[in-house]
């Protein structure tokens, strides 16, 4: 089934330079990036993205690192993007990723893990439509 995912370059990997190689990578693994922009969130728009968070206590830090720079958000589409992403990223906490995903290679740490990517098709409509309006992915 064809599906469609956001894919977030994290702060720490703009940082670095990283766009061009995670998106090399996000290529070869089969999905197409449909949509694309570079941009810098307020915290508060940090903390609209990720409101479903709001009462762990790591809420306040994940805003102020997600704004603390530059982000590549995406739309990535592809057959069963969400699961192939999802592997493609790797495990959260980098020590725990497999060789050859996105984490394993390129995350400092569990915050400054480079990417983000949806978890489920519910999560996918809300996440890309914060992003992006209809008229900015084109597939």
């Amino acid at each position: 089934m064809i599906q469609r995912t956001l894919s977030i370059i994290k702060p720490d990997a703009t940082a670095r330079n990283l766009d061009g190689a995670i998106l090399a990578m996000i290529q070869e693994a089969g999905l197409r990036v449909v949509a694309m922009k570079r941009l810098h969130l307020s915290c508060e728009q940090a903390g609209g993205f990720y409101a479903v968070h709001k009462e762990r206590p790591f809420y306040n830090d994940l805003c102020a690192f997600m704004s603390s720079g530059p982000v590549v958000v995406s739309v990535l589409e592809g057959e069963d993007a969400i699961a192939k992403y999802r592997t493609l990223m790797g495990a959260t906490n980098p020590e725990k990723a497999e060789d050859g995903t996105i984490r394993k290679r390129f995350a400092q740490n569990i915050e400054a893990n480079s990417v983000h990517g949806s978890d489920a098709p519910e999560t996918a409509a809300f996440e890309i439509a914060y992003f992006f309006n209809a008229l900015e992915i084109v597939g």
